[in-house]
């Protein structure tokens, strides 16, 4: 979820906006570097902006489950209204950022307002009234918070002198962010309610101590507030009187923003599956592989909770967006999003199929398709934000960036979740077959987002277009 982003580049003008994308194509032509303070501002957005995320969505459904004791229609409920954010977010935020507000001015108050929030969440008590008292508050943070995200995005396109050159070096730090609040708030819990064995990780004391999670991400929440207001002074791009949100959508019927708003909804469902059965996958792979003291050795490093072998994937989250400088420049933005798909389609079919064709075996493999996670984000999400950015004329591109954050974070997770859940109440209801082996029906629930996989790489295939980006981008910031 930046974790993962200079006084010559405070102000960028008209022109070097015109000339951005050029350079990103290649064209030759010199950009300023990075300067080392815009670097660091930026990359501190980043860094805080998803530490407050990462502190606590990990936790999110082991703590409704077993502390608050909310059933899993309650959960799912809490899910939903947790994308309602990004779902208006294209109409609030981007209008507000690209027509009327300062950009870095909206996500300092937007923090600081969000901190408040998030620590109520923290003081609800399991009981009668819970399910609404929690429902409410997380409608109300995700109206807050959701629209951060794209516009933190946003922000950095606008200051970087050189999308593909710099973006990867600040928005890794996101990644980093959001590792760091996990394995803090993971080392907070073993040593203050698991008495620093993490064989107590699923004792009712833990699972209460999760409430801890929701006051770490406020008081990240405050800090960002106030950071925010350090931040690179980011004006609305044009007082044009036309919707920005409105004008977006215009944008998306040419290509290629046609071909990756269409892949963005099954690709988000296929990410789901990832979030939400990997980590009972890997239990009962421990389990049955008797590989526990590899996962206790492990958790004792990054805490419990929402650590552990799920670390690896965000580990190679990081190396990946390292890399996308170097790759962004030897490779097409298709090539690119082909590499993501592909390590999509991989990733399944190891967590499908590994144990069953390994054995005892397996667990290496396993662990590489957890780090196929890096792949994944970085290839094709982090890429596509990159395609929304440059493929948009100036003055609507936070609210592209809102409105393909809406698509991927929005419809996808509410869709995603529950094609997650019906996949999985088959592939272990009506699909079991008696006496079959224990991983019968992981092959049965991964399959399925394999086979996603597969048709999003061919539909990738015939309808992105090829080559070179073209010249469209200039052409629009011209009209």
């Amino acid at each position: 979820m930046a974790l993962c982003m200079i006084s010559e580049c405070l102000l960028l003008t008209r022109e070097s906006t015109l000339r951005r994308p050029e350079t990103s194509r290649g064209r030759g032509e010199v950009t300023k570097s990075l300067t080392t303070q815009l670097n660091f501002k930026l990359s501190g957005m980043m860094f805080l902006q998803y530490a407050i995320w990462g502190a606590w969505l990990p936790l999110l459904y082991p703590y409704l489950k077993n502390h608050m004791n909310f059933s899993d229609g309650d959960i799912g409920n809490m899910f939903a209204v947790g994308a309602v954010g990004a779902i208006l977010a294209p109409f609030i935020a981007g209008q507000v950022a690209d027509r009327f507000f300062r950009t870095e001015r909206f996500l300092g108050l937007s923090h600081l307002l969000g901190a408040l929030v998030v620590w109520r969440l923290a003081s609800i008590e399991p009981g009668e009234g819970a399910v609404n008292s929690f429902l409410v508050y997380s409608l109300i943070y995700s109206l807050i918070y959701s629209p951060t995200l794209s516009l933190t995005n946003s922000l950095c396109f606008h200051h970087i002198p050189d999308r593909d050159r710099d973006f990867g070096k600040v928005r890794v730090w996101g990644t980093v962010g959001w590792i760091f609040a996990g394995i803090l708030i993971g080392q907070h819990l073993l040593i203050n309610y698991a008495g620093g064995d993490a064989e107590n990780a699923l004792s009712p004391e833990v699972y209460a101590g999760y409430a801890d999670a929701f006051r770490l991400s406020a008081l990240i929440g405050a800090a960002m507030g106030l950071y925010c207001f350090l931040l690179p002074e980011t004006s609305p791009q044009s007082k044009a009187e036309d919707n920005a949100a409105l004008a977006a959508f215009d944008e998306v019927k040419r290509q290629p923003l046609l071909t990756l708003f269409l892949l963005a909804v099954p690709i988000s469902c296929i990410h789901q599956f990832y979030f939400v059965h990997t980590a009972g996958f890997l239990g009962k792979v421990q389990e049955k592989l008797n590989a526990e003291e590899f996962a206790s050795s492990i958790n004792t490093i990054f805490g419990i909770g929402g650590g552990g072998l799920m670390t690896v994937g965000q580990i190679s989250e990081i190396l990946v967006l390292a890399l996308i400088p170097f790759l962004a420049a030897k490779l097409s933005r298709k090539n690119l999003l082909l590499i993501g798909l592909i390590a999509y389609a991989l990733r399944m079919a190891i967590f499908a199929y590994a144990p069953a064709l390994l054995g005892a075996g397996a667990m290496p493999v396993i662990i590489l398709g957890v780090a196929l996670h890096g792949l994944c984000f970085g290839c094709f999400i982090f890429v596509a934000f990159m395609i929304v950015d440059e493929e948009c004329r100036s003055d609507i591109r936070a609210s592209a960036q809102s409105l393909f954050n809406l698509v991927i974070v929005s419809i996808g997770t509410i869709v995603g979740s529950k094609i997650a859940t019906g996949v999985s109440n088959w592939a272990n209801g009506d699909g079991v077959v008696a006496g079959e082996e224990w991983h019968a029906p992981f092959s049965r629930l991964f399959g399925v987002p394999m086979w996603a996989s597969l048709v999003c790489i061919l539909i990738l295939l015939a309808m992105y277009p090829s080559g070179s980006r073209s010249n469209k981008t200039t052409e629009l910031d011209t009209k």
